[in-house]
């Protein structure tokens, strides 16, 4: 993800009182997911050294229940469905409205504290 956008999209959270880390790689996501513990994961597909595709199907076979949410500029089709079948629980597009995929965020992470 751009820095602009990343830096939006921290600001938007950090505002909800969540607090946000970033992995700018695919190694660095794995490493951070390994050593802490998160309520939600947001993920883009297209980010370098570990694709996002892989970085989804590790974490899922780590955790099966950790919510995790693709947003991404790869709409495709195709594209969705290898997002979901690769265990993301949701997928959305750029661009988006901040509200939407806020509200996404809250309902993945209830979702995950129900089981």
């Amino acid at each position: 993800m751009k820095k602009k956008l990343l830096t939006f999209l921290r600001r938007g959270l950090m505002e909800e009182s969540y607090v946000v880390d970033i992995a700018r790689t695919g190694e660095e996501a794995l490493y951070k997911f390994d050593i802490n513990t998160y309520d939600c994961i947001i993920l883009d597909i297209m980010i370098p050294k570990g694709d996002g595709m892989y970085v989804c199907r590790t974490i899922r076979t780590k955790n099966t229940s950790i919510p995790i949410l693709i947003l991404t500029a790869r709409h495709n089709i195709e594209d969705r469905v290898t997002g979901l079948d690769a265990g993301a629980d949701d997928y959305v597009t750029k661009p988006f409205a901040y509200s939407e995929l806020s509200a996404r965020i809250r309902a993945l992470i209830r979702r995950g504290k129900k089981s």
